[in-house]
């Protein structure tokens, strides 16, 4: 698994024997340290460790003392105290001074195991927390998980790194979010940032799958199960054990269905058509749906408890229209790939006219747009002419640019409001950010905006 692990304790053979039994739970990146004082050195010169599993009683420093100063130094590493004394006041002690959890040897490798992953969840919670409180766009761990998602927005980066975050766990999670956004894409990186990644990832389309044929297609069948069956089938499940099964359009299925697949995520088993033999299967659920999924549940079409099952961790793909300043970078992307796309280029016109269309679409459509705009180029850089009617016509062109000769002669507060709806807009509507770009007060930006129906 992904964490890194320090192991602070003088005995040198228990350090070796719990670095093993670590390595059996999946745990690689572990470090051993036999010196309190290097350990705490080490943290204090600025080396991160997602856990630190600290012994309670050491000469050069006793493991509460050390546990300080771990915390002092990296507030984010999570600390379990490991000692001999089972003793109900010592463990709060611990608790008190800043440990997350507290193991009596000799340690059972199904209580570490359960330790680890408790820790590990909590420190998962703890960065979304701190997700929502940056300033700055944050950084990516895994990077090349996410590269076929193209985007400067703020918003999304935030949205990627809470991705990155919910992949490194089991949780199932669900994906919501307009048509064309990219929600498969989305599942897939997740998936690559994952524990998971050398195991199947399988896309299912709900909506595609027949009512009638639904338990052979997840369950799979034995040979003569039903009429026809002549060979046996695995099912979407035991076809992606140890995998992620991926869902899409999970408000598509119906419910006398949803009772079959929350049992399966409750038990983690099932039975083939034709058998009553249970099977296990080890399995990651994500979940899409551009549908609202609780307008759902009011109207007795979705299970409420199936929601809170798959709806672990929540992820919501803003459409394109609220990030404007993601549209030259896949413009030039989209370009790029077409037979006739020139390099990615694109005149400035044509950008405007894009920058202004709401894109009902969202990603799919954009690129559905820029391929016959580049058909129509044949080579040149795409011009206003070449993008469809509709864009033209939705888009307030001559917001864009003024008609070649002729002056704008429109009204100064008209020329106003189309500068600052402008600017808001690709700032991705950051009033902050559009105020200082703008050189005007907050509340004056505030007030513009309220004037404009925007606010």
């Amino acid at each position: 698994m992904e964490a890194r692990i320090m192991i602070v304790d003088d005995d040198l053979d228990f350090l070796d024997l719990f670095a093993r039994k670590l390595a059996e739970c999946g745990f690689s990146d572990v470090w051993i340290e036999d010196s309190p004082e290097r350990a705490a050195a080490r943290f204090k010169a600025g080396e991160r460790f997602d856990i630190a599993m600290v012994d309670m009683t050491m000469p050069e420093m006793e493991g509460i003392e050390l546990v300080e100063k771990i915390k002092a130094a990296s507030p984010r590493t999570e600390c379990i105290m490991v000692t001999a004394v089972n003793e109900a006041r010592v463990a709060v002690e611990c608790l008190r001074r800043g440990a997350y959890d507290y193991l009596v040897k000799p340690i059972p490798k199904e209580d570490l195991a359960l330790s680890l992953s408790r820790t590990l969840e909590r420190r998962r919670l703890m960065a979304l927390i701190d997700l929502g409180k940056q300033k700055k766009p944050p950084q990516l761990r895994h990077p090349e998980a996410f590269e076929k998602i193209l985007t400067r927005s703020p918003k999304m980066m935030r949205l990627l790194k809470e991705a990155e975050l919910h992949a490194a766990s089991d949780v199932p999670v669900l994906i919501t979010g307009e048509s064309g956004t990219g929600k498969e894409l989305l599942a897939r990186a997740i998936h690559a940032a994952s524990p998971r990644a050398a195991a199947p990832f399988l896309p299912v389309n709900m909506a595609s799958v027949a009512g009638s044929l639904f338990e052979a297609e997840f369950f799979g069948h034995t040979k003569g199960a039903f009429t026809g069956a002549e060979k046996e089938r695995a099912g979407y499940l035991s076809s992606t054990n140890r995998g992620t099964l991926f869902l899409d359009e999970i408000g598509n299925l119906p419910p006398e269905h949803q009772g079959k697949l929350l049992r399966v995520l409750q038990d983690g088993e099932f039975a083939r058509l034709g058998s009553s033999v249970p099977k296990k299967v080890d399995i990651r659920i994500i979940a899409a749906t551009n549908e609202d999924l609780e307008a759902l549940i009011a109207r007795k079409r979705f299970r409420p408890d199936l929601y809170y099952r798959i709806r672990g961790g929540w992820l919501h793909l803003p459409p394109l229209r609220e990030r404007p300043e993601d549209i030259p970078l896949l413009a030039e992307h989209f370009l790029g790939r077409t037979a006739f796309g020139a390099g990615g280029v694109i005149e400035e016109e044509a950008l405007c006219l894009l920058m202004e269309y709401p894109f009902p679409g969202n990603v799919r459509e954009l690129m559905s747009i820029l391929q016959s705009a580049a058909n129509l180029a044949r080579g040149r850089p795409v011009a206003a002419a070449d993008l469809p009617r509709e864009v033209a016509s939705a888009s307030a062109s001559r917001r864009c640019r003024p008609p070649a000769g002729h002056a704008d002669h429109r009204p100064l507060a008209a020329v106003e409001q189309d500068h600052i709806l402008s600017v808001y807009r690709a700032t991705g509507r950051n009033k902050a950010r559009t105020a200082r770009t703008l050189g005007i007060g907050l509340n004056t930006l505030r007030r513009k905006l309220r004037g404009y129906g925007e606010g």
